[in-house]
């Protein structure tokens, strides 16, 4: 989720460079740098921080410089340090990089070129590898010792290069990560967003998947990864400068959900060993031992993330044997909680600063217990102070009301649950299989859930939802916690007060508030409870609720029983809460649109709570 830019004609490079990085700097604020060529040689310069810390570093010798490639960082490998910041360099610096991605194998490069070719390596991030391996293959042409030097790699990537040898140069290339050429008059420029592009050109070549682009002021050359010529479109951006930060939609929120595919598929890259069937996490730091003796786990966590954390309860139960309590960090040192030897605790926050996971978290250090963190900030203050950090990689969130952290939150305790249960030999080896195979397949069900037809059909449910005050979520078992999710994301944004309830308590008080035609989302996923939740259906019926049902393709006895229907793709009943979630955030944002509210910004809510 990185932000990059390059450009190459006759304006001042550095200028137009750092204002490309202002728009691009939703994508990552940790850490940003410039690489430009100057008299046969590469200037660098990087800095922790923001752009503008970077911009107040840069020489004013440099305003005759017309050729160079930016980057702000959202960090994955290494901490957000100057030393990490992009760009990388070679060991004669004569070539420079810059990276988005992740590149799975370069712990196996690394120690390729660190031993056999002799390769210094300064920083702790997986791009200094790229500058290196490409150094390894350059014998005076760019392009063709990029194209070589990536039949190495394997992984997700950006990456925009230039060497002090070739003057007015950049060289590029793309592997499930966006990248943009813009074409202009006696110059060219390069984006990973066409946000970054818009100010200076509206027409555009997008390089696909394993192509390669090597641009000149006058020339852009589009080859294949054999160097054979390929041509391409032009492609007219027709997009106001809002519109393309939210990549065409009209919220971040909704962007961020349509991102949840390519999120989740993230937090499993490079953690699942598909051939042995097996969760690969050893980087957590974890000794066998360690897992073996637990005999209790506590998750702490606050609004979504704590959700996230009660749908982990279950699975973390299931998969372990190892009984585990979740608390709302905001009470968990006021109930003084019994934490002893051999019991380890969880924090989750998607920011890394929430101040209240903050404060559990010391307090469990303080009684001498380790602190796994689950967060999706590379440097943030839990992922310093916890013992292990299991990073989700979703890349930043922008909208106050999390969607895809939530989700990647919840495959990190899947993968977790997974983990453990494997050392500790207490779930079946054919049980682990399905579900990892289940966990592969959800991208591919998630952009099912996605689909044009599935929305059309959510949308004109929250016509009729968008004209109530309240509203009522019921699930049971992990449905349970999905419906508290879906409840919180529709007070959040739309402002209707909506409850979540155990279905089977309805009965206990919450039936006396049913009136007819009240809009009542009953998440119906669990086969071993679905006749119950039925049963719980049919209470709320008889007082004339309208139910709107969640459930799987399959669980045929539902659309008679219930008013409205959403189905998703067929799953396992333990994996289907990652499924059901995304309905329920449509649900919320399409009611919040036709209530005419601010989506990404909701009144009084701050994105990351550091305040008790």
């Amino acid at each position: 989720m990185c932000g990059i830019v390059g450009y190459t004609g006759s304006r001042t490079a550095p200028a137009l460079l750092i204002a490309g990085l202002k728009k691009l700097e939703y994508r990552g604020y940790d850490s940003a740098g410039l690489a430009l060529q100057r008299e046969g040689t590469l200037v660098v310069a990087k800095k922790a921080g923001s752009v503008a810390d970077l911009e107040a570093t840069l020489n004013r010798d440099l305003e005759q410089v017309t050729v160079g490639i930016g980057h702000t960082r959202w960090a994955t490998h290494g901490r957000p340090t100057d030393i990490n910041a992009h760009p990388h360099c070679s060991c004669g610096d004569e070539i420079a990089l810059v990276h988005n991605g992740i590149i799975e194998n370069h712990q196996e490069l690394k120690d390729w070129l660190a031993g056999e070719k002799g390769h210094h390596f300064i920083s702790e991030t997986d791009t200094e590898v790229l500058a290196h391996l490409i150094e390894e293959f350059y014998e005076g042409d760019l392009l063709v010792a990029m194209r070589q030097a990536m039949n190495k790699v394997v992984g997700s990537y950006t990456v925009l290069a230039l060497s002090a040898r070739e003057p007015g140069r950049l060289v590029c290339t793309r592997q499930s990560s966006p990248l943009i050429i813009g074409l202009g008059e006696g110059e060219n420029l390069i984006a990973s967003d066409i946000t970054a592009l818009l100010e200076h050109t509206r027409k555009t070549k997008i390089l696909e998947d394993g192509e390669f682009a090597a641009i000149t002021a006058d020339s852009v050359e589009i080859v294949n990864a054999d160097g054979a010529a390929i041509e391409t479109d032009i492609f007219e951006i027709t997009w106001d400068l809002e519109a393309a930060e939210k990549g065409g939609f009209d919220h971040f929120m909704l962007k961020e959900i349509m991102e949840q595919p390519d999120a989740v598929r993230e937090t499993m890259r490079q953690r699942i060993d598909r051939e042995k069937g097996k969760v690969k996490i050893d980087d957590l730091g974890l000794s066998i031992d360690e897992i073996t003796a637990l005999d209790k786990l506590y998750i702490i966590a606050c609004g979504t993330a704590y959700h996230a954390g009660l749908v982990g309860k279950i699975i973390i139960e299931s998969l372990t044997g190892i009984p585990v309590e979740v608390d709302v960090a905001s009470e968990f040192r006021y109930r003084a909680p019994l934490l002893k030897q051999n019991q380890m605790v969880i924090v989750i926050s998607q920011s890394g600063e929430t101040a209240d996971t903050l404060a559990a978290l010391r307090l469990a250090r303080q009684k001498g217990l380790k602190v796994l963190a689950i967060t999706n900030v590379v440097g943030s203050s839990v992922a310093r102070e916890a013992d292990h950090v299991f990073y989700t990689w979703a890349g930043p969130e922008i909208a106050v009301a999390s969607t895809k952290a939530y989700l990647t939150q919840l495959v990190a305790l899947y993968l977790l649950g997974l983990y453990f249960g494997e050392i500790r030999s207490y779930i079946d080896q054919s049980v682990a299989k399905e579900l990892l195979e289940g966990l592969i397949a959800l991208p591919g069900q998630i952009r099912e859930v996605l689909s044009e037809a599935s929305i059309d059909r959510l949308r004109a449910y929250c016509r009729h939802l968008a004209g109530w005050e309240s509203a009522f979520f019921v699930g049971r078992n992990l449905d349970f916690p999905v419906a508290m999710e879906g409840a919180l994301k529709l007070k959040e944004i739309s402002y209707i007060h909506a409850e979540a309830y155990a279905a089977g308590e309805l009965k206990h008080g919450p039936l006396a508030l049913i009136v007819e035609g009240i809009p009542v989302i009953a998440l119906a996923t669990q086969k071993a409870v679905l006749d119950k939740t039925l049963s719980n259906i049919q209470e709320v019926n008889a007082r004339g609720g309208a139910v709107f049902a969640i459930t799987q393709k399959g669980f045929n006895d539902v659309a008679g029983q219930v008013d409205g229907v959403f189905y998703l793709p067929p799953v396992n009943d333990l994996l289907a809460p990652v499924l059901s979630a995304v309905p329920t955030q449509l649900i919320a944002y399409y009611a919040a649109v036709e209530r005419g509210h601010s989506i990404d910004k909701p009144r009084n809510l701050a994105k990351s709570v550091t305040v008790e």
